[in-house]
């Protein structure tokens, strides 16, 4: 049953690396905000230290968890075996947004792969980690990556990414401003 953890272990870590699909939790604080659950893959995940993770982040259509992050810094990840041994993985923890104009951008953007349309970094300090079963989950088998995101952005061009971001990543579905906001 669920087994809880102050810091990710070398094994969990391994866990981690070999999954290719995980899950970014994060809510408003108000009681009628929307809570934003967003599937993330591509490789952009790092554990950085046993209690710190980030992943890097690429432009989509909206920017809910940095818009939440920058109001209360909650963050939850979660992983799923879909293979066997079934396995959940959960982190919670406390995050921010660094952006390409950070001090730390350089620093952490070299521990990823470069890829079009990056938006920012998700850096999360982890203060408790679950493990559960993962009975529930069903099997399915992995087939590749799809491109569509990073051909989009290649397709756009920096530009054409950085005026998307202006139109659609500036605030959350809830009105909530994002980071990016204070760039415009």
């Amino acid at each position: 049953m669920a087994k809880v953890f102050d810091c990710i272990t070398e094994e969990q870590q391994g866990f981690i690396a070999a999954q290719n699909l995980f899950f970014v939790g994060s809510a408003p604080l108000s009681p009628t905000g929307h809570v934003n659950l967003s599937p993330k893959g591509l490789g952009c995940f790092r554990v950085l230290s046993p209690n710190r993770v980030g992943y890097l982040d690429l432009t989509g259509s909206g920017n809910e968890t940095s818009a939440h992050l920058q109001e209360n810094g909650r963050i939850t990840f979660m992983f799923c075996a879909f293979e066997e041994p079934a396995r959940i993985l959960r982190l919670y923890g406390q995050g921010k947004t660094i952006l390409p104009s950070s001090p730390d951008w350089d620093s952490l953007s070299s521990l990823f792969f470069p890829m079009p349309g990056t938006r920012q970094i998700i850096v999360a300090d982890i203060e408790k980690i679950q493990t559960s079963c993962g009975f529930g989950v069903p099997l399915y088998e992995y087939q590749g990556e799809r491109q569509t995101l990073v051909n989009w952005a290649s397709k756009k061009g920096e530009e054409g990414v950085r005026e998307f971001q202006q139109q659609r990543n500036l605030v959350s579905i809830d009105g909530l401003a994002t980071p990016l906001s204070k760039l415009s």
